[in-house]
């Protein structure tokens, strides 16, 4: 009797697994979109921004399915590493150490059910911590996003933060 239960069991199992089919059309295989390619859209590579004054964040963010959430992220760029996503070339100042470097990590929730999002976002990057203001020079701008699936996209601009 013990033994017709497991088998019976395990046919039933068998039977579950095998008959579940999945759609494979309604897998999202495909990376959502950072786009910076509207007149407003900044910064850009190469722009200037300034410690302490505020800017307007400008993309559009787009995906097939579903938009998940976006992240600002900004660190030094005084050893000229590259990750940028971009392709234009701006000047860069001279290697330095890093003293007293801005470093901004910043996440955002995007509304559910939604494909295409405008970011509008006013930010602004701290002109130090306490008395000791952040060191000018080159900077890596970084907007990630990721869908509702995980698929994730990354655009990384070359820029300067100075003081005024």
């Amino acid at each position: 009797m013990n033994r017709c239960r497991i088998h019976l069991f395990l046919t039933t199992c068998l039977i579950y697994v095998c008959g579940c089919k999945v759609d494979e059309s309604q897998i999202d295989t495909e990376k959502p979109i950072i786009d910076l390619s509207m007149i407003d859209a900044f910064p850009k590579s190469c722009d200037t921004l300034y410690f302490g004054e505020q800017f307007n964040l400008k993309a559009i963010l787009k995906d097939n399915s579903e938009l998940g959430t976006y992240s600002i992220g900004i660190h030094h760029n005084f050893d000229q590493h590259t990750h940028s996503t971009e392709f234009d070339i701006c000047s860069f100042d001279n290697v330095k150490p890093a003293v007293n470097p801005c470093t901004y990590i910043q996440d955002y929730t995007i509304p559910a059910n939604t494909t295409s999002y405008d970011i509008s976002q006013t930010i602004t990057i701290p002109k130090g911590d306490g008395s000791l203001l952040h060191d000018p020079g080159d900077y890596h701008f970084e907007i990630r996003l990721t869908d509702k699936e995980g698929w994730s996209a990354l655009k990384g601009l070359n820029i300067k933060i100075l003081h005024r």
